[in-house]
């Protein structure tokens, strides 16, 4: 029986804090945006891997300047402070800065041997693929993440030869014309729109007008003046407004190239035009409106598998506060928040471990539901559900909602198709209630429905203890499923956001997508060491790790460590990293 909807929650209003104090750019002024920018692409194109470097040297001392007003803004518009504030930190000026670093490493590198290294170390799979390290970096990034890896599965048939011939294409043309990309800001995350902007500058080789979202539009003065060197050097623009200038901008005759972190159909908008007979007969004959290049990043229904296992008490509730943690973050506004967390139905721990997942939830304040259209998804989506709701919620916020007892062979079913961008997590219990649960079978089952049920080819995660890692058997099952998954971030034990907040691991969707069915969208960011001919990105990580890891809600310590760790990225040195050891345990 379905528990009663609950009661009729209020949403915020409609014009949030992040757009306050900051209009429209005019339109006579983002054509003299362009216009500027096409005048410094070919310079930009041409200039040395060295001076590059350079210029992404010289904005890291200001990104880290500009840290305590940009978490300081991004907390007040999200109405959040104290511990909650280490996540505008972890979210912000700190991956940020960690990828300014890492892609000016690697522009050095192309300045002294012609390209960047191929990783950290490479490795071939059994069943033939290759596998590339690219996380550690170093020996600093050895002690302060210890037991977490991060490596690039290679596409079938790419191999260590194949892979250095195409890394870094960019700078292996010898007159680049170079081009003015747009970017499409996202309005959720603060570090998505300048790292989005590094990739296309620095990887792809593009000057970049950069359209900030309006949900969080007060952060486009504050990226103006932490990334001075770029704007001073007419490399990067940065413009305000909503749909119509991002479609006038879209359709600018010079503008290259697009780049979105957004929804799908947002997406499909841009590509196809608006819904209706048109678009049907454009996708159908293949004839997209959007003629430019377009890369993208739209969102998931991320999944979360937990494998069969007998564990112990704490590894459960390690387990549990890391779900949690993937549900709560940022409000649940995040394209990788947890949506959907599946385990077999014969696993003989499966209520008890819903039961510390909600009792993590009901510890953890409802959080103001700041990005528009929440109350409306969450109403479509746990209207005559059979619903869980650990605590309570105040105007303007969503309660934590676990919807329980999804029926996995309702391929249909909205909570499998549409992504609900809000406090859901929904419950799906996969197998028959007498079969045993066998690890291998469920990591089949599991993957089989992630693969053919689900909306969106982001990411995964995969929760499996060390033992049945090195079991044989359930070993090589667990790579099967790694390797069969198809999402561009796969992550063992750990939220897949690890690997976005890395900077040295690729994040996107699967390409396996295509134009007329988007999913997570096209195209690879960040990926410091601009590799190509990427399958997905593998996070690797031990089921229980102390200190409390810094990204989990809640942890008291997270913001000292956050504020250590980017004057760490900063300046790289063991005496940093002890500052911030210390700060993690006392």
């Amino acid at each position: 029986m379905a528990t009663p909807t609950p009661p009729p929650l209020t949403p915020p209003p409609a014009s949030g804090p992040g757009a306050a104090n900051v209009r429209p750019t005019a339109r006579a002024d983002l054509d003299e945006a362009v216009a500027r920018l096409r005048d410094r692409a070919r310079a930009f194109a041409g200039l040395p891997a060295r001076d590059k470097a350079a210029l992404l040297r010289a904005c890291m001392p200001r990104i880290a300047d500009a840290a305590e007003a940009w978490v300081a803004t991004g907390c007040k518009a999200k109405g959040i402070g104290g511990a909650l504030a280490a996540e505008e930190w972890l979210a912000g000026p700190l991956p940020t800065l960690r990828l300014a670093r890492l892609l000016a490493e690697s522009l050095e590198a192309i300045a002294a041997r012609g390209r960047p290294p191929l990783g950290t170390g490479a490795r071939v799979r059994r069943d033939g693929r290759l596998e590339l390290e690219v996380f550690p970096g170093g020996a600093l990034d050895r002690v302060a993440f210890a037991g977490f890896r991060g490596s690039c599965l290679m596409a079938a048939g790419v191999d260590r030869g194949e892979a250095a011939r195409r890394q870094a294409g960019f700078y292996r043309a010898r007159a680049p014309e170079g081009g003015v990309s747009l970017v499409l800001g996202a309005g959720n995350v603060s570090s998505i729109p300048p790292m989005d902007v590094f990739s296309k500058l620095f990887v792809e080789g593009f000057v970049c007008l950069l359209k900030m979202n309006p949900v969080n539009a007060w952060l486009g003065p504050i990226l103006e003046r932490a990334l001075g060197p770029l704007v001073d050097h007419g490399f990067l623009r940065v413009v305000h407004g909503g749909g119509e200038v991002g479609q006038y901008l879209v359709d600018h005759d010079g503008v290259d190239d697009v780049h979105l972190t957004g929804s799908d159909h947002t997406h499909d908008l841009i590509v196809w035009g608006p819904p209706g007979p048109e678009r049907e007969r454009r996708k159908a004959a293949g004839e997209p409106r959007l003629t430019r290049p377009i890369s993208s990043e739209l969102g998931n229904i991320s999944p979360v598998m937990v494998v069969p296992y007998t564990y112990a008490d704490d590894e459960l509730a390690f387990m549990a506060a890391n779900v949690a943690t993937m549900v709560t973050n940022n409000a649940s506004f995040n394209c990788n928040a947890a949506k959907l967390l599946i385990t077999a139905r014969a696993w003989p721990q499966r209520d008890a471990f819903l039961g510390l997942v909600a009792r993590e939830l009901a510890q953890t304040p409802a959080r103001a539901a700041y990005y528009p259209g929440a109350f409306d998804r969450y109403a479509r989506l746990t209207a005559g559900r059979d619903l869980l709701v650990p605590g309570g919620a105040a105007d303007g916020e969503l309660p934590w909602t676990i919807v329980r007892e999804l029926d996995p062979g309702r391929a249909d079913d909205p909570a499998f198709r549409v992504e609900p961008f809000c406090a859901i997590l929904g419950d799906v219990p996969l197998g028959d209630p007498g079969a045993a649960g066998d690890p291998v079978e469920f990591l089949d089952r599991a993957t089989r429905f992630c693969n053919d049920t689900l909306w969106g080819t982001l990411n995964a995660a995969l929760l499996v203890p060390g033992a049945l890692e090195r079991d044989p058997v359930v070993g090589a099952g667990v790579e099967r499923a790694i390797a069969e998954l198809r999402y561009g971030t796969v992550a063992i034990n750990h939220w897949p956001a690890v690997g976005y907040a890395l900077g040295s691991l690729p994040w996107g969707g699967h390409p396996s997508a295509t134009l007329r069915d988007i999913q997570s969208g096209l195209g690879w960011v960040h990926n410091a060491f601009m590799l190509e001919g990427v399958d997905k990105s593998i996070v690797r990580g031990p089921l229980v790790v102390r200190p409390r890891p810094v990204w989990f809600t809640g942890n008291p310590r997270a913001v000292a460590v956050a504020r250590r760790m980017l004057q760490l990225e900063l300046a790289p040195s063991w005496s940093g990293l002890a500052r911030v050891i210390g700060a993690a345990l006392w």
